[in-house]
């Protein structure tokens, strides 16, 4: 009896009509049940200087007073350093819970001199890339690690209605290098409705020109066929990207416009509501990090970020092993630990 002539595992698998049902399309289901049950984790970074609203944009954003603002109650308690301030909460909806951790960065942009004052963000989050590599390493490792990786990092803005600071720009770019980065105007109602789109243009040219890369990420692979749905999704992602960055208003207080009680701020010039399109951008903002664009910052922050940060750190590894093997007279294997990723 001939047997079996088998598959090259690069051929593309022929699809064929099933004779009856089987009852694999339940695996989605099966899936929603496991992750539902397991629940999911969120981390977002705030980044900007003090009195930018960032404490009230996120309690804004996720509908909860989930963080107290942190800055400081008189001027001559500015802190001397950039400080690094972390807090959890889990929120359910519907029957989905979220493990929300909110990173702030009190002092930042607030000295007078701020030479390297992004060094402190940029070692936080490679902290928690290696942190994540060690325990993924360690040979007795837990079944499902917490990710304490940062997914997202809202980038705060002054609405100068100028342009991008020297200090804003070279960090926004570092922190791009290692993070997905989402640019605001923070404040964004103390501009006029042109000053507001000349501001933003001016940014986003600014943001071209100096080669910092912002989420969404637009990687167009040419010899790729795109489905119908596929270029719906690249359309929608287009859209956000033209948006960016979002000029928004928070607020956690509720005031009565036409009889209705609404999230905004009542100013002597009238009333902004915070979820008005015309008053501000910050429904496109909520949309786009909570309803469409959640999972994917998580998924880029794993297949992106911190991929070219592990490669990077099992590259160093190796090379420091094979180093410290020559000199022994062998590869010492077993010094490849977790113990040892910086």
């Amino acid at each position: 009896m001939a047997s079996p002539v088998p598959q090259n595992p690069g051929e593309s698998a022929k699809k064929i009509t099933l004779t009856g049902y089987v009852g694999f399309d339940s695996i989605t289901d099966q899936i929603e049940k496991k992750l539902l049950k397991r629940g999911f984790a969120f981390n977002v970074m705030v980044v900007g200087r003090t009195g930018m609203g960032k404490s009230t944009l996120v309690n804004t954003l996720f509908a909860a007073h989930l963080k107290e603002s942190s800055a400081p109650k008189r001027a001559d308690n500015l802190r001397q350093t950039v400080e690094i301030q972390s807090v959890s909460h889990v929120i359910e909806e519907n029957g989905v819970r979220l493990k929300l951790t909110v990173t702030d960065t009190p002092g930042y942009g607030d000295q007078v001199n701020n030479d390297n004052c992004w060094d402190p963000i940029i070692k936080y989050i490679k902290e928690q890339y290696s942190a994540y590599l060690r325990k993924e390493l360690t040979p007795a490792r837990e079944k499902r690690i917490p990710d304490t990786r940062i997914h997202a990092v809202l980038f705060f803005i002054a609405p100068t209605g100028h342009a991008l600071s020297p200090l804003d720009i070279t960090v926004m770019k570092k922190i791009s290098e290692v993070a997905n980065v989402i640019p605001v105007i923070a404040k964004s109602d103390s501009l006029t409705i042109e000053e507001r789109t000349a501001f933003k243009r001016r940014i986003k040219e600014e943001i071209e020109f100096h080669g910092i890369r912002c989420y969404p990420y637009m990687d167009v692979e040419d010899d790729v066929v795109l489905s119908d749905q596929d270029r719906l999704e690249r359309q929608a992602m287009q859209t956000i990207r033209d948006m960016i960055p979002f000029a928004i208003v928070g607020s956690e207080r509720n005031v009565v416009i036409d009889g209705k009680a609404v999230r905004g701020r009542r100013t002597r010039w009238g009333i902004i509501d915070v979820e008005n399109e015309q008053h501000c951008e910050f429904v496109h903002l909520r949309n786009f990090l909570t309803r469409t664009h959640l999972q994917d910052m998580i998924e880029t922050t794993a297949s992106v970020h911190y991929e070219a940060f592990r490669t990077k750190q099992l590259v160093a590894l190796k090379e420091s092993t094979s180093q410290m093997g020559s000199y022994r007279g062998g590869p010492d294997t077993a010094s490849m630990t977790a113990s040892s990723v910086a």
